[in-house]
């Protein structure tokens, strides 16, 4: 069965972006965007909220056109496209680049996805992640911790009365200071 697997870049203090959506402080250099490129190559979808999906569609599309792309953006640019995607959304009408656009996390219909042949299952966006937290769907957390502390902003995860185990299955620090914490799921109920 595939696993869904939060891939998530976050500031040292918890948080995704600034208090103005700022990003600029992701530590992005080739090394890190060659293993991320390695990874997401392997999945069977990149699962979305609209916000996310909005914010890759903007740039990812052409990117591998754009002089300024090192050699890995160029390569995530053709993954990015060729990926299936789904958007959930309830207010998006149309998503071109391999996109499906699903108006509610229902447990069953991911169930269902997760049942079917292929690789895991990317998911992004902290909003869909408490989403899918809420509904215990999240069976690994590969959190990217950037050297920072950003201060305020929205926090990768929200307060929350669960609980879950979880077990350090790797760790791997990067040339620019950024340090991945790869956790799996040890509890029996897990569902994957």
């Amino acid at each position: 069965m595939r696993k869904i697997v939060l891939m998530m870049s976050v500031s040292l203090d918890g948080f995704i972006e600034g208090p103005d959506r700022q990003i600029d402080w992701h530590r992005v250099d080739d090394e890190l965007h060659s293993h991320f490129n390695e990874h997401l190559r392997a999945m069977g979808a990149l699962l979305n909220g609209r916000v996310t999906h909005e914010l890759m569609a903007e740039f990812w599309p052409t990117a591998d056109s754009d002089l300024s792309s090192t050699g890995p953006m160029a390569e995530f640019a053709g993954i990015w496209r060729d990926m299936p995607k789904i958007v959930y959304s309830r207010t998006l009408e149309r998503a071109d680049w391999n996109t499906t656009i699903v108006r509610e996390a229902v447990v069953e219909e991911i169930a269902a996805l997760k049942a079917q042949p292929g690789g895991d299952l990317s998911l992004g966006g902290a909003d869909l992640a408490a989403t899918f937290m809420r509904h215990d769907l999240i069976d690994e957390y590969r959190l990217y911790v950037h050297p920072v502390l950003v201060g305020r902003g929205k926090p990768l995860f929200r307060a929350s009365d669960a609980m879950v185990g979880l077990r350090l299955a790797e760790t791997r620090a990067f040339g620019n200071g950024v340090v991945l914490l790869r956790y799996q799921r040890t509890d029996a109920s897990s569902p994957g």
